[in-house]
């Protein structure tokens, strides 16, 4: 359980930064990079509940909670037989985001073009969440390549982005459909 008295420590003054271990590494290290991108991606989320109705508020606040167990996941190094077991995120989490992908997608148009960002408040504040999940992504990928990491939570992170897709579709076919790319139009 997490327990929060004091705010400031004063022991990251230094460029460093603990984690779930309690090992300290570089603030600006691969793994810090990594759950840093995923909490930004928790941030803009927040924004984007502001301007969202259901059922996709209902499933931002559900996946805001998820992040955090990403974040978790990512702040702490696997072991083979740590004393305290680790949270990580799970394949149900990842089928979670799949399944309501498949939901809110069922009754939308098939796509003749790519999509702009934009259309209502909440369809853009979901495309600039998914442009940061890539982000978060990429980092976690790059993180992969260099430490061993648990597989679900890039997993999670690829799932994610491809969720905050179809529901900025979700939230626009409401409100006449998708902001179409044209190709050429202003030559």
């Amino acid at each position: 359980m997490v327990k929060l008295t004091r705010i400031y420590t004063r022991t990251g003054d230094t460029g460093s930064t603990g984690l779930g271990d309690g090992s300290r590494v570089p603030k600006h290290g691969e793994r810090v990079t990594a759950f840093g991108t995923v909490d930004e991606v928790n941030a803009v989320l927040g924004v984007a509940r502001l301007h969202t109705d259901a059922p996709v508020a209902a499933d931002l606040e559900r996946i805001q909670n998820d992040l955090f167990d990403v974040g978790a996941d990512l702040c702490t190094p696997e072991e083979d037989e740590p004393a305290f077991p680790p949270l990580r995120v799970s394949e149900q989490q990842v089928h979670w985001l799949e399944q309501r992908i498949d939901a809110l997608n069922v009754d939308l148009p098939k796509l003749t073009s790519f999509v702009l960002p934009g259309g209502t408040a909440s369809a853009a504040h979901l495309h600039h969440a998914r442009t940061v999940a890539r982000r978060a992504e990429r980092d976690i990928a790059a993180l992969a390549d260099e430490e061993s990491i648990n597989p679900a939570a890039l997993q999670y992170m690829n799932r994610l982005s491809d969720y905050f897709f179809v529901a900025a579709r979700f939230v626009n076919a409401d409100a006449g459909g998708d902001v179409l790319w044209v190709p050429g139009r202003n030559r």
